[in-house]
């Protein structure tokens, strides 16, 4: 989450209100809105603290034209009525509320079959807060494994971990967190996402795993888990090496099974160790939810789950945070229940198809270059035409914020922090009709763009944030 500070003045002089939304003093009204930055006096009703909270998000973005974000921003009436449900349920008093518990361990069952794991029965897997968290709980279990294998070095030797540049901010928190070293493999010219081989060429004795990643924030692209797989077989012939690998499938795990059923990168690859998927992102549910899966409990050292009977029972619990709502767990057994295996194909199908179409528009606009078409990821990503000099990615982005697009502009890693692009993430429940209200928005810019003299925005961090 951001980090925030307090205000550098706190600002108290008396700001007006609505005197309809008085209810405390029907006669005069309230003229004088609370405090923002310390506590009110005393309290309020609880229709006026409603209206100037909901007053004060009617600034916030449209979530439904949010470019930028992969999370569901839409769900179904009936997910919404269960979530309220179950708000109050907290997901680790597992001995309170056991069918809350049941439901999360089918969809551990579930997620364990859909990606070919060799004994559904056999793997284990946990919810967590979303794909950050499942991160971290898999590096962990990485980094313990290792340790163990290498008591003899150990603490002496430091762990390293090898992926790709591209990887989401996660994995650097939690080389940071953790203190392994990151190995990162860059970009080199239009490969924007991890070499098998120049990773291989990373490992060594030290090294706890690798990460490869099913759909690059950055551009949508899936990694080659495959032959990143084989590559490390490779290094095991040769150097007696075995590193294990994570499949960081934060999107593409929800994709690929519907959408690729012939790529391998699951657990049909006897490499790989565990995979983590947000259940908040092509998962269908409102964040935060995410799952992390291993093959087996070989691979999740024991010790790292511990056991606390204090809540009633006896539960056994890996997770970095100890209380969270139970509604996002029960929310995504609906969505498996409801959609089914055709279900979530012809969701997915249908976002892949208004990406891939978007795509194409966009490209015929003759102002932007593809970097990627969204025939993997439904997202693609695109920067200015070589001979485009008036503007650049953040002026788009900019002026298409103006329309209420929220269109991430950014700045490509090493070694090509040359490249300066926009990225679209298309959703379920961005259609064919709202990607055409996009395309229309955007060639009514052009032209008033290309009368810019230069590029207007030079100051990058002014320019929209970046998501993941």
């Amino acid at each position: 989450m951001p980090l925030h500070t307090g205000p550098e003045k706190p600002d108290e002089r008396p700001r007006a209100a609505n005197p309809f939304y008085g209810e405390a003093n029907p006669v005069g009204g309230m003229t004088e809105a609370p405090p923002q930055h310390r506590l009110p006096d005393g309290p309020l009703p609880p229709a006026t603290a409603y209206q100037l909270v909901h007053d004060e998000l009617m600034l916030d973005g449209n979530s439904r034209l949010n470019l930028a974000t992969f999370v569901t921003t839409w769900m179904e009436p009936q997910a919404d009525v269960l979530m309220a449900e179950c708000r109050d349920k907290n997901m680790i008093d597992k001995d309170e509320y056991p069918r809350t518990a049941e439901l999360e361990r089918r969809c551990v069952a579930m997620l364990a079959d859909l990606w070919n794991a060799p004994d559904p029965s056999a793997a284990v897997g946990c919810s967590t807060t979303g794909s950050s968290e499942a991160c971290m709980l898999a590096g962990m279990a990485l980094k313990r494994r290792w340790a163990k294998k290498n008591a003899d070095r150990y603490p002496g030797a430091r762990p390293n971990l090898v992926m790709g540049v591209n990887v989401q901010v996660c994995w650097e928190k939690f080389c940071t967190f953790w203190e392994v070293e990151a190995r990162q493999v860059p970009m080199e010219g239009d490969r924007f996402h991890l070499d098998p081989q120049a990773a291989a060429e990373l490992c060594d004795e030290n090294t706890i795993g690798v990460v490869g990643i099913l759909g690059s924030t950055f551009d949508g692209s899936y990694e080659p888990i495959a032959e990143l797989c084989t590559a490390l077989d490779e290094l095991q012939e040769r150097t007696g090496l075995d590193i294990p690998v994570h499949v960081d499938g934060a999107s593409g795990a929800m994709v690929a099974p519907f959408l690729d059923a012939d790529l391998l990168w699951d657990f049909r690859l006897p490499r790989v160790a565990s995979i983590n998927t947000s259940g908040h992102k092509y998962g269908l549910v409102y964040p935060g939810v995410g799952w992390a899966l291993w093959r087996s409990a070989a691979e999740l050292p024991e010790e790292l789950v511990f056991r606390v009977n204090y809540l009633g029972g006896d539960m056994p619990t890996f997770a970095l945070n100890f209380s969270r709502p139970g509604a996002q767990v029960v929310a995504q057994y609906y969505t498996f229940l409801r959609l089914g295996r055709e279900g979530f194909r012809a969701v997915q199908q249908a976002t892949r198809d208004v990406a891939m179409g978007l795509a194409d528009r966009v490209e015929g606009l003759g102002d932007f270059r593809l970097l990627t078409r969204g025939d993997q990821l439904p997202v693609f990503a695109f920067t200015t035409a070589t001979d485009v000099t008036a503007y650049d990615v953040f002026d788009v982005s900019r002026r298409m914020r103006e329309r209420g697009w929220l269109v991430p502009a950014y700045t490509f890693p090493a070694n090509r922090e040359d490249l300066s692009a926009l990225r679209v993430v298309c959703r379920n429940g961005f259609s064919s009709d709202l990607a055409e209200l996009f395309i229309e928005d955007l060639g009514r810019l052009l032209p008033e763009l290309r009368r810019q003299p230069n590029p207007l925005t030079h100051d990058t961090e002014a320019a929209t944030g970046f998501h993941h």
